[in-house]
């Protein structure tokens, strides 16, 4: 949000200081309908014998460090592919001469459409990529007591309720980008007005040329869009971190750290 709020030159809305209550925030969210249900499975939730007691078996609680290495290899994965270098558009005919053109062509990756092909593509690599990643955890803590249990089924079923809103925020964000890069483009013809320069296409990758800076624009807002869906999956890991941290020992109640474990992937 931040990073929208400084292209558009947009202040940002002043946060209360005392936060703003959960339920308030998904009732932006959910339907009534969605609501009722909610509380239903909630409350079914609460009262399952599922959940109750400790894990049965230690040997199945949840592994931390592997829970932790496979954040970690996501996360490093898809920062690499998100700052790997695109593959230029060259040019589909050769000059009037008949000699090749040997570089990327600028007028063709001045097109949107170039970028925002690859900007879903990352996108759907994104989800696929942490979607897995994010059962896989849910499994993990599946195995640990009954407070990770819970935690494990509260996430899939929320993930389950808010996919379609979250789907449609991420769908949003090329609009965003395209404007980006038309405000990019905007500012260099003023500048190249103002001292009366001609434009040369091929200075628009150079450092400082438009193109250049909106390719860093795209990153950053792909980074951001990573972070972003790094946080709940990031909050199944501290759960479990604060279980195998609790004074009782893992394996053991959680008590009071329970709901503050709980908190933390709730309150994405």
């Amino acid at each position: 949000m931040r990073l929208l709020q400084q292209w558009t030159q947009v202040q940002a809305a002043p946060v209360r200081a005392d936060r703003a209550d959960l339920a308030e925030q998904l009732s932006q969210w959910l339907s009534t309908v969605d609501a009722v249900k909610l509380g239903r499975w909630l409350h079914q939730l609460e009262s399952a014998d599922g959940f109750d007691g400790d894990a049965a078996d230690p040997a199945s609680a949840p592994d931390v460090p592997a829970l932790q290495a496979g954040l970690d290899a996501a996360r490093a994965e898809l920062s690499a592919l998100v700052v790997a270098r695109p593959t230029r558009a060259r040019p589909l005919r050769e000059r009037a001469d008949h000699t090749p053109v040997p570089g990327p062509d600028p007028e063709m990756e001045a097109d949107f459409a170039t970028h925002a092909a690859r900007y879903l593509a990352t996108q759907k690599q994104m989800e696929m990529r942490l979607a897995t990643l994010r059962g896989e955890m849910r499994q993990h803590l599946a195995g640990g007591p009954a407070a990770l249990r819970r935690l494990a089924a509260l996430d899939a079923a929320m993930e389950q309720m808010l996919a379609a809103r979250e789907q449609k925020l991420w769908a949003s964000l090329p609009g965003h980008l395209e404007r980006r890069m038309a405000h990019r483009r905007m500012r260099y013809q003023q500048q190249l007005e103002a001292v009366g320069q001609d434009d040369d296409p091929q200075r628009w990758r150079a450092p400082g040329g438009w193109l250049h800076g909106f390719e860093q624009d795209l990153r950053a807002l792909l980074q951001a869009e990573l972070e972003v869906r790094l946080q709940p999956l990031a909050g199944l890991l501290e759960a479990a971190q604060a279980w195998q941290a609790a004074p009782e020992g893992p394996g053991q109640p959680l008590g009071a750290g329970d709901e503050t474990a709980t908190e933390t992937v709730t309150d994405w």
